[in-house]
């Protein structure tokens, strides 16, 4: 187990935030112990977070910089905390994402991991255990905030009709998800239809892909096998991907007959279950 004399700061943006916690905490002449009460957590917590031993959520660090008026330092910081927790080979792609203009996206399997609920993005990432579990379910939470901030990006989302009928973390979970899906529509940046069953034969047969346009930057495509992913600006497949986007939504449900659909499956498939919303501050 490291010790915080162990931390080198330049090592990772995880270990600045210890050590700039553990400076900043002892400059404010508090213990551990002291700083977790004002903040509502363990002074054990505190000392997992200095010596990275637990990866910060952005709750805990908006907490920290209120108690320590540091003038959120921690609240910019942890935007870097939380991507270094995603795998190495998706960084890229999720620098990429925060800049884009406008995202298209098709996803046969899974709801697209900007529009996922905390418990689904959980009962998804929990398939395999390596690592911090919280950290990982963090930085996919982090990374949908590209969709609050004051100029979002258009982001159009075609499903296939299976990801609502895949059932992922339980009924409850489902039917939160769907809901999410439907709350949505409230935000007209923000588009979803989905490509029924009885399209039958479809040009996204062939799996999952992203399309991301930049203002100032060469359009990119993204795919993903089972071991990491793949961005390419390759003309020939920008055209190609984007004829395959045209007629997935050309055969996908219009926006309004989608969200009849999501809510027709909601209904019938997961009927009426409690939500269940844990959330921790670190």
């Amino acid at each position: 187990m490291g010790t915080i004399r162990d931390l080198d700061p330049s090592a990772s943006p995880l270990d600045y935030y210890g050590s700039e916690l553990r400076r900043l905490r002892e400059d404010a002449g508090l213990k551990q112990a002291e700083l977790g009460k004002i903040v509502f957590c363990t002074g054990s917590l505190i000392g997992q977070v200095e010596t990275t031993r637990r990866v910060p959520t952005r709750d805990f660090s908006e907490r920290v910089d209120a108690a320590l008026g540091t003038d959120g330092t921690f609240s910019r910081l942890v935007g870097l905390v939380l991507r270094s927790q995603l795998p190495t080979w998706f960084q890229a792609y999720a620098e990429m994402e925060a800049r884009a203009a406008y995202i298209s996206t098709f996803q046969a399997q899974l709801v697209d991991g900007l529009l996922q609920t905390e418990a689904y993005a959980r009962a998804v990432l929990g398939l395999r255990t390596e690592g911090d579990l919280d950290a990982k379910v963090a930085a996919r939470i982090e990374r949908q905030r590209v969709l609050d901030r004051e100029h979002p990006p258009l982001m159009w989302v075609v499903m296939s009709e299976a990801v609502l009928h895949q059932e992922i973390g339980g009924p409850a979970v489902m039917r939160d998800q769907l809901a999410h899906l439907l709350a949505l529509r409230s935000r007209e940046w923000v588009q979803v239809q989905i490509l029924p069953f009885e399209a039958g034969a479809h040009a996204g047969l062939m799996g999952s892909f992203n399309l991301l346009r930049f203002d100032d930057d060469p359009d990119i495509v993204y795919t993903e096998d089972f071991v990491q992913g793949h961005m390419t600006a390759n003309p020939q497949a920008l055209r190609e991907g984007s004829l395959r986007y045209d007629h997935l939504q050309a055969a996908a449900l219009s926006v309004e007959d989608s969200a009849a659909r999501i809510a027709r499956v909601m209904e019938e498939r997961y009927g009426h279950h409690p939500a269940h919303d844990g959330h921790g501050v670190a």
